[in-house]
């Protein structure tokens, strides 16, 4: 068995540094260049869920493409808006106990009946999204 002198192991220790030093900067470089495909709006509309999944004054967030979607069963009906705030690109909630739409990231407050801005640094409103109604299911998207 060979005897791993200090020099050896200094050597060894260098090498692995410089290879992930040059990982660390050509990593992103090739990341780059080469972007994955972003899923761009469906077509087709997106199940959500049945009418008793989505009680009155509740919400769910599906996958909508990119970027989600966020369905809320109101005293108006059904609504539906991209789930991405305005201001920052935050994926935003539903507060069933104030029945409001908030940014979690930076307090920013949503009206459910249009999607319009109530408070906050948001600069506009909410993305709507057209709600397809089939029997008993929800949709989300497609055609209008």
């Amino acid at each position: 068995m060979t005897e791993i002198t200090r020099r050896n192991f200094l050597s060894v220790t260098q090498r692995i540094l410089a290879f992930t030093g040059l990982a660390a900067v050509f990593g992103p470089l090739i990341a780059y260049f080469y972007p994955p495909e972003l899923e761009e709006v469906p077509s087709e509309p997106v199940f959500v869920s049945t009418f008793e999944e989505l009680p009155m004054g509740t919400s769910k967030t599906v996958r909508f493409g990119r970027y989600p979607a966020l369905v809320i069963n109101t005293s108006e009906g059904i609504k539906g808006y991209s789930a991405v705030c305005t201001h920052f690109a935050c994926v935003v909630k539903w507060d069933g106990t104030s029945s409001q739409i908030y940014c979690p990231c930076h307090e920013g407050y949503f009206n459910p009946k249009d999607g319009s801005v109530i408070s906050g640094p948001p600069p506009k409103a909410l993305e709507p999204l057209p709600i397809k109604l089939s029997g008993n299911e929800i949709f989300v998207g497609g055609q209008e």
